[in-house]
């Protein structure tokens, strides 16, 4: 990936997370990183294309954030830090989840909740006390997670 690539994606990627896909405009987005429209096209051709590159950024952030969470041997302090550390790419999976009518979205949100979750649940029960099975653990956390999601947002993780 080129630098100039790397500038279109970070931006895209903060754009989406925080105001959504009808805020990607390429107009504007050139405005905010300084570069012509005509960069965006030369390396990406289409929006469409932009989107799955900024899908594939996401999956691979999904994986940081899951080593991250492996390591992590408290809620609070270190989970929560690692949470605040990736607040655009929590705003990000909220966006695809609130947009997980359109499959792509969808399809990109199962991949990354099957990369994040598996060690903030183990973390959880451990750091909990908690006497739950595997399979209870699971279904309250997805509820927990369906909580989270639907209550942040740029301020709340501040």
């Amino acid at each position: 990936m080129t630098e100039k690539e790397k500038i279109w994606i970070v931006k895209g990627y903060e754009t989406f997370a925080l105001s959504g896909e009808s805020a990607l405009k390429i107009e504007q987005l050139a405005k905010e990183v300084g570069i012509s429209k005509s960069s965006f096209y030369h390396h990406f051709a289409d929006m469409d294309i932009f989107i799955e590159n900024l899908l594939q950024h996401h999956l691979h952030t999904s994986k940081i954030i899951a080593e991250k969470e492996r390591l992590a041997a408290t809620i609070d302090p270190e989970l929560i830090s690692i949470l605040l550390e990736h607040k655009i790419d929590l705003l990000f999976n909220r966006q695809l989840r609130i947009n997980s009518n359109n499959p792509l979205y969808k399809d990109a949100l199962i991949k990354s909740n099957a990369v994040i979750g598996k060690d903030f649940i183990t973390l959880w029960i451990t750091d909990m006390k908690l006497t739950l099975t595997p399979l209870q653990a699971e279904g309250l956390f997805e509820l927990a997670l369906e909580n989270f999601f639907l209550q942040i947002n740029s301020e709340t993780l501040a």
